[in-house]
């Protein structure tokens, strides 16, 4: 039942319609990878709305862009509540923009009512959450974290060549009307509102997911070595095919891995041939798995699984294998104190939720290392994401704004009672720190 929100729901839908013509594309999707003349005309566009209500606006080193709105204790940690607005290259209009547009829209529904939080409240919007353009995903968020970028990742060049150093300047100089300011600021505490990009939500037709954390993930890369060969004259007994090592020791895994558990990912996502040639016997395979489960030994079982196999059907086929891991990711568990706040809004507003671990990663998991976080899921239609048919219903997307809200405004409340006398900065609960502190 499409619920009356606190917020703004026709200038919501009006705003993702808005934002979805930057970078549109002739199927429905949107292009707006990071750092792209798309993503500096979609931080253009929210600056200066932001700036027409009377918000504060500032860009970190890493370009992440935050709008302020001031709250009632002066000196308080601000409670930053976003997403983020780069997309795939086939990208839908709901990925990241939703929380975006969905925080803009708690800031503007705050002024509208003139209500006074407790705690100041920042939108964010990080820097390339999705690591397709420049590798890896959530780079603003992990430089958030860390509080710097390290110069390898500022030397890397993106798919289409360029330095990331470069693009990352020019996407600053962009925006002269940010102010800057200090990369890993201290804050309170970070909620997200984001789709869900799976199907449990639409299945159980539930509307709001209360994200309690996120699986561990990993990369694994794989080469492969054989020995190239004519294609018509060499037989199979004098073969050292590292197609045939990897599609063998793969096919195995397909049938096991996942089928075997249920929570269980993967994924082989990018594979190079060489020499590449179409009457060649390849001399080298290199592709990447992608692997994900909750819980971390079962990832470890996972992985071992994954390289037992592939060494078997490299040696049974005269091939040599190296197997290395090049992205590790723990699982998160986020803060207790905003998921029952987010729980209780829901039950507040008559919504039914249910809680539920991400699949995928987001900016809020790196976050969650330095301070309270949660997460809110809406469904999205079939479960498709990173594609032009990404759909959310409308009522969804009023319904989590006016969620992301309603929990905004209790944890700007107990950002400022939590905190003992005498003392005015401090995070929701015990067991995070603020970033910096």
């Amino acid at each position: 039942m499409l619920i009356t929100p606190s917020i703004n729901g026709t200038r919501l839908l009006g705003r993702l319609d808005a934002f979805a013509a930057i970078g549109a594309t002739a199927d429905g999707g949107v292009d707006r990878q990071a750092l792209t003349e798309g993503d500096r005309r979609a931080r253009a566009a929210i600056t200066e709305i932001a700036l027409a209500r009377g918000f504060a606006v500032s860009q970190d080193g890493a370009a992440n862009l935050f709008i302020h709105r001031p709250g009632g204790h002066v000196g308080t940690l601000p409670l930053l509540i976003g997403s983020h607005l780069d997309t795939q290259p086939t990208g839908g209009r709901f990925d990241g923009a939703l929380g975006v547009l969905a925080a803009l829209e708690v800031l503007e529904s705050l002024e509208d009512a003139d209500i006074q939080t407790a705690a100041p409240i920042e939108l964010v919007v990080w820097t390339n959450e999705e690591g397709c353009r420049f590798a890896s995903g959530s780079m603003g968020a992990q430089a958030f974290v860390d509080g710097a970028l390290s110069d390898t990742l500022l030397k890397s060049r993106s798919t289409d060549g360029l330095r990331l150093a470069d693009e990352l300047a020019a996407t600053l100089k962009a925006l002269p009307q940010a102010r800057p300011c200090t990369l890993g600021k201290p804050i309170a505490g970070y909620l997200e509102l984001h789709i869900e990009q799976a199907q449990r939500l639409e299945c159980a037709g539930i509307p709001i997911g209360v994200v309690t954390g996120v699986q561990a993930t990993r990369w694994l890369q794989v080469s492969v070595t054989g020995e190239a060969g004519h294609a018509g004259t060499t037989p199979l007994s004098a073969r050292r095919d590292p197609m045939h090592a990897t599609s063998m020791g793969l096919a195995r895994l397909y049938e096991t891995i996942m089928r075997d558990d249920a929570h269980a990912r993967f994924t082989v996502g990018r594979m190079t041939v060489e020499p590449g040639s179409i009457n060649a016997i390849p001399s080298t395979v290199v592709f990447y798995i992608d692997i994900r489960h909750p819980g971390l030994k079962e990832l470890d079982a996972i992985e071992a699984q994954i390289t037992g196999t592939l060494r078997d059907a490299a040696t049974g086929t005269g091939c040599t294998i190296a197997i290395e891991r090049v992205f590790d990711m723990e699982p998160a568990r986020f803060d207790d104190t905003l998921i029952n706040a987010i729980e209780d809004v829901a039950k507040a507003r008559g919504v039914a939720s249910t809680r539920m671990v991400s699949g995928a990663f987001h900016d809020a998991l790196f976050v969650s290392r330095v301070a309270p976080t949660a997460m809110i899921f809406v469904p999205c239609r079939d479960g498709i994401s990173h594609n032009p048919r990404e759909f959310v219903e409308p009522e969804f997307c009023i319904m989590g704004a006016d969620i992301l809200f309603h929990a905004a405004l209790r944890a700007s409340e107990m950002t400022v009672s939590a905190a003992e006398p005498g003392i005015k900065t401090t995070a929701i609960s015990n067991n995070h720190k603020g970033v910096g502190t």
